[in-house]
């Protein structure tokens, strides 16, 4: 197959760049891998790479595994052959795992880009893009797996979200046909689905879309998968300010039955670098979705809580690109999925596991560390003074005029300024913070109380310093993600 059919190189022609170590099992002493995979970037090496290679995850539990389905996404390493064998490579890649931190690379769900796809997308592009397939998500009907997949042209809204099912969800996999497709003449962009089954109603609904004309969602025939009135392209749900040059896209749709909500949670900017997830929740799957202010996210207002963004911790290159992520519920103990590349170049995509917790408003936030295989602990209060790690997010200055909300090539510049940083702060034994603005806590056994904002506090593995610590997460009365990690 040609070399461009299996690289997805989104505006800088970097989205192809990521590489990983033979994962092992966690343990007390040492990560379960290491962050920097370039040692084994060449296809031949595939059975290595774990958690290395995944853009815009999307995950499944069976009976026996976890499975991972994403975008036809690779790096390269510069100098080295990436293809060194003969084998004919496919597009969606899949992963299984048992434990969420060990993955093993099972194969591709398609055997080549669906035609009709391609014939789509190249007829209003000049016969450009199509070259690979982006953002699949996996969905169980009965018996049945269904794959939606997007194909597209970079900075156009020339788009097909098809749907290819299977009886495993190792494949194979049969293509079905077009779901939603959008043109160059269209409001919407069609690719980035997710799938959800109203839990009263029984219908379903497909989210999806990016920043051309915000996201939609359209109902589906549940007996065929494809859209319910053929040619609908549905309903705006969300959108943001200054939409034309800022980036929404990646919708992800779950419900909690605890709080008998759905939450809708998207990406904003680049997904090079300050790619962020946001969410917002409603009573049914189709909207309204309000943020954490109460604004309606189909309103031209950016919207909050923020999750996750650009970080960095002491003793580590740090993290950009944190976003589109994939949510799973299993059995009541949630995950976020996503992509983070590793800096200073931000070409390698690992992909992230992270707990997601939930505080009492019935608001979602995830872990400071990704998910290692420990089990959680209880805290006493008096573990919780000490010296701390914590970041306080917010977002960050574009170092460099966008195109397409995107990094143009060249417009990375490795620098501090490019990260929401940690700062060592002391808790102490009063209650107190030795910050001007965050200053005094209290602990109730489960939740931390920061100022005014209230966090969760459980137990993690520390991946910088490799050992296993307590984390707290929270959102601050801005809205924003404020993260925490004892370290003495």
């Amino acid at each position: 197959m040609n070399i461009s059919k299996i690289l997805f190189t989104a505006s800088l022609a970097i989205l192809i760049l990521a590489v990983g170590c033979n994962e092992k099992a966690p343990s007390q002493e040492t990560n379960p891998y290491q962050d920097d995979y370039s040692d084994i970037t060449p296809l031949s090496q595939r059975d290595k790479w774990g958690t290395a290679n995944v853009h815009d995850p999307s995950i499944i539990k069976t009976d026996s595994f976890f499975y991972v389905y994403s975008t036809d996404a690779y790096y390269i390493k510069q100098g080295v052959k990436f293809i060194d064998t003969d084998e004919k490579m496919g597009n969606i890649p899949i992963r299984r795992s048992k434990d969420l931190v060990n993955w093993d690379f099972v194969g591709w769900a398609l055997d080549s880009i669906p035609q009709p796809a391609i014939d789509h997308v190249h007829s209003y592009t000049g016969n450009k893009g199509a070259d690979n397939m982006w953002a699949p998500y996996i969905y169980k009907h009965n018996d049945t797996y269904r794959i939606y997949y997007s194909v597209s042209s970079f900075g156009s809204q020339a788009s097909y979200i098809g749907l290819a099912e299977g009886s495993s969800p190792e494949g194979p996999f049969t293509d079905k046909g077009v779901v939603v497709k959008t043109d160059t003449t269209s409001v919407m962009n069609a690719i980035d689905a997710s799938v959800i089954k109203d839990k009263k109603t029984g219908k379903v609904w497909m989210h999806y879309g990016s920043y051309f004309g915000g996201l939609h969602v359209l109902e589906l025939n549940e007996a065929t998968g494809l859209a319910k009135n053929p040619g609908d392209q549905g309903k705006l749900v969300a959108t943001r300010a200054h939409k034309e040059t800022r980036v929404i896209e990646a919708p992800e749709i779950i419900y909690h039955p605890e709080f008998d909500q759905y939450y809708l949670f998207v990406s904003y900017d680049p997904l090079f670098t300050f790619y962020n997830v946001r969410v917002g929740r409603s009573d049914n799957p189709d909207g309204p979705f309000l943020d954490y202010f109460g604004n309606n996210m189909a309103d031209e207002t950016n919207n909050f809580p923020m999750l996750t963004h650009s970080y960095m911790f002491e003793n580590h290159p740090g993290w950009s690109g944190n976003g589109h992520c994939g949510v799973l519920n299993d059995d009541g103990k949630f995950f976020m999925l996503h992509q983070g590349r590793l800096a200073p170049d931000n070409l390698q995509m690992r992909m992230h596991v992270r707990e997601m917790k939930w505080l009492p408003s019935g608001w979602p936030v995830v872990s400071p560390e990704r998910y290692a295989g420990l089990k959680d602990k209880s805290i006493n209060t008096g573990e919780i003074p000490g010296t701390w790690e914590i970041i306080n997010f917010k977002d960050l200055v574009d170092q460099t005029e966008l195109w397409q909300g995107q990094i143009p090539p060249g417009g990375w510049t490795y620098d501090k300024s490019a990260f929401n940083l940690s700062e060592k702060l002391e808790l102490s034994d009063d209650g107190k913070i030795n910050h001007e603005s965050i200053n005094q806590w209290t602990f109730d056994g489960e939740h931390l109380e920061i100022n005014n904002a209230k966090c969760i506090v459980f137990t993690g593995w520390d991946w910088e310093n490799e050992k296993e610590t307590i984390l707290f997460s929270g959102i601050m009365e801005n809205g924003t993600a404020i993260w925490g990690k004892k370290v003495e």
